[in-house]
């Protein structure tokens, strides 16, 4: 009997519209490549959104699911497991924290690390020390909490009233930080790489004195590493390419490589604020997730995959810029390792997710970073060739795209 595939169509009348996926619908994936419903063939730039770091299947992440899964599978929060103890002590070893806490997403990282904050700033000064500072065009999650303190107001419509205390900055301008860090300032939250506004690199001055704002104020400086965090940036975590150490790092994405896994990285005096039962994740810390976390990081933390990630960095720019010298399409084009953005020109801004489309046709999956610029986000370890069929695919789609404007 042939297996009935559910069609694209089962989407509108099964699940809640908060997405718009495409029309096909993948359904095996490795490497960087992915196979649809009708065997259609496409190359992964977009990893998932940054993260599948390791491409898809990856054997010897397959191997440790497999492994794991055999064993143990999940605990309550009354009992520890061995594969959690070991990831925690291996960010431990490779970064500059002390203590780990674990959650499932990138969201839960960075709301435990404001509530880090909050109560770390309450035990030491009191409630009036709350105050969270913010950039502009920052994303940090989908929860109440974190949307808020997420620099786009567009999240908060139709959800407010948000958690109050919190305020926004431009990214990048230093006079507007120390214009607002002041005594009542608990946490500096920003990326060192801002994904969701546009692929926009911090300068090492701003991270600089972001750090010195801090420490002159008593502030917990956070960094949100979601999406550039485990190789993506060419470093481990991109803090480590600006000489800047935070005090407490979230990390998601990825780090499971594709595994819902998440995690608050922080030093052992500020994670004492955090005592038992203020703070907890049901499927935090569970053994799956740790088990295929951890053979991640190992492959992923060697001079081989981080070099070539700094390699292919340039390899993809120099195809972005062979693009733009054909068709002067992009206005910028920018990033850290394989986190690259394209922000288009002026009489195409608006349609990114037409290019999106357009190279979706071409047999090759791209993303967005707002409605302006064009995000790369492939596999750590994706081939040169499939970078080389890739760019061809997006030269079509601008050719298709630009014929059709007229």
């Amino acid at each position: 009997m042939t297996e009935q595939h559910p069609d694209r169509a089962l989407y509108e009348q099964v699940m809640v519209p908060s997405y718009a996926p495409a029309q096909m619908i993948p359904v095996r994936g490795l490497g960087s490549r992915l196979w649809d419903q009708h065997g259609r063939e496409y190359i992964d730039l977009a990893g998932g959104i940054a993260v599948n770091a390791l491409g898809h299947c990856h054997p010897e992440l397959v191997s440790a699911i497999k492994a794991q899964a055999e064993k143990l599978w999940h605990l309550s929060n009354g009992f520890t497991n061995e594969p959690a103890l070991r990831l925690a002590e291996r960010l431990c070893d490779v970064t500059f924290a002390d203590r780990v806490f674990f959650g499932n997403s990138g969201a839960e990282a960075n709301e435990a690390a404001l509530k880090l904050a909050r109560r770390h700033a309450w035990q030491k000064a009191g409630e009036a020390k709350h105050e969270i500072v913010s950039a502009t065009g920052s994303f940090h999650g989908r929860t109440l909490f974190t949307v808020a303190v997420g620099g786009q107001d567009k999240y908060l419509d139709g959800f407010r009233p948000a958690p109050g205390g919190i305020k926004h900055v431009p990214y990048n301008d230093i006079a507007a930080l120390e214009a607002v860090v002041n005594k009542n300032t608990c946490a500096v939250m920003l990326e060192p790489l801002q994904g969701e506004g546009g692929i926009r690199p911090a300068d090492k001055a701003y991270l600089e004195a972001a750090r010195a704002l801090c420490d002159k104020y008593g502030a917990l400086l956070i960094f949100d590493e979601v999406q550039t965090g485990v190789g993506r940036s060419g470093q481990l975590y991109s803090y480590m390419s600006y000489g800047v150490t935070p005090d407490v790092l979230t990390t998601a994405k990825a780090l499971g490589c594709g595994f819902p896994i998440g995690a608050m990285l922080t030093t052992a005096d500020i994670a004492s604020c955090l005592g038992v039962g203020t703070h907890g994740s049901t499927f935090g810390g569970n053994p799956l997730a740790c088990a295929v976390a951890l053979k991640a990081l190992d492959i992923i933390n060697t001079p081989e995959v981080l070099e070539g990630v700094r390699s292919r960095h340039d390899y993809l720019r120099s195809h972005l810029e062979a693009i733009n010298s054909r068709h002067a399409i992009f206005s910028e084009i920018r990033g850290q390792g394989l986190l690259m953005g394209a922000e288009l020109v002026d009489e195409w801004k608006g349609k990114a997710k037409d290019f999106v489309t357009a190279t979706l046709d071409e047999g090759t999956m791209i993303l967005v970073a707002g409605p302006d610029v064009l995000r790369m986000a492939p596999s750590l370890i994706i081939p040169e060739s499939d970078i080389d069929a890739a760019m061809q695919a997006l030269d079509r789609a601008i050719v298709t795209l630009t014929a059709n404007r007229g």
